[in-house]
């Protein structure tokens, strides 16, 4: 070996990223490409060239462009929205509904909602399911402590309360194009919580 390829700096791979950074890399650019190509366009080799890694360590850690894309999602969502603990059921439920509202405006929240609402067979469905499941669930949380602190009646169905609020949401999203301004939420809330109080 000469001294000049002694001297000479060893060349790192240029796909190096490993752990969380890793993961925090492919989700990032899982998100963009939803948000800028759509769902078609989000192909793990497009994933993987975007953040800057292996296509195998893709495939290593999340095994199908399902599971990733639906990572992504539930990510992306986890950051955007609160877990609040106001002490009031009609606090808590505004936190939460005025910032999935806020979400839901953004470019990014719209992409995401369509992609969330895909219905295809197998994984992409199944992951679908549990993506929203998971999400009304925590609102279902919240009203579950309004019942437990006698705000709301006892025979109150926290999942039919939620859908009821978030219905009309998802409706301005995907049906009639109507503005999500952020009045909205607390309206419908009102509206749904008035009929669930305990009788005076």
């Amino acid at each position: 070996m000469t001294s000049h390829e002694e001297s000479a700096p060893q060349e790192t791979p240029p796909l190096r990223r490993r752990g969380e950074r890793m993961r925090q890399a492919v989700l990032a650019a899982t998100v963009d490409l939803l948000t800028s190509r759509g769902l078609a366009a989000t192909t793990v080799a497009a994933v993987s060239r975007a953040a800057g890694v292996h296509e195998t360590s893709v495939y290593r850690r999340w095994k199908t462009r399902e599971n990733l894309i639906f990572d992504a999602l539930a990510t992306r969502t986890e950051e955007a929205l609160p877990t609040p603990d106001t002490g009031t059921v009609r606090e808590d439920l505004c936190e939460l509904f005025t910032a999935l509202t806020r979400f839901f405006a953004t470019p990014a929240g719209t992409a995401l909602l369509l992609l969330g609402t895909v219905r295809e067979q197998g994984a992409l469905e199944e992951g679908r399911r549990a993506y929203w499941q998971a999400r009304l669930e925590r609102a279902e949380t919240l009203v579950r402590r309004g019942i437990d602190r006698g705000e709301l009646a006892e025979g109150t169905d926290p999942h039919l309360l939620v859908e009821a609020i978030t219905g009309p949401l998802l409706a301005r999203v995907l049906l009639t194009g109507e503005p999500l301004d952020e009045a909205l939420a607390p309206r419908l809330i009102d509206l749904v919580l008035t009929a669930s109080r305990p009788p005076s």
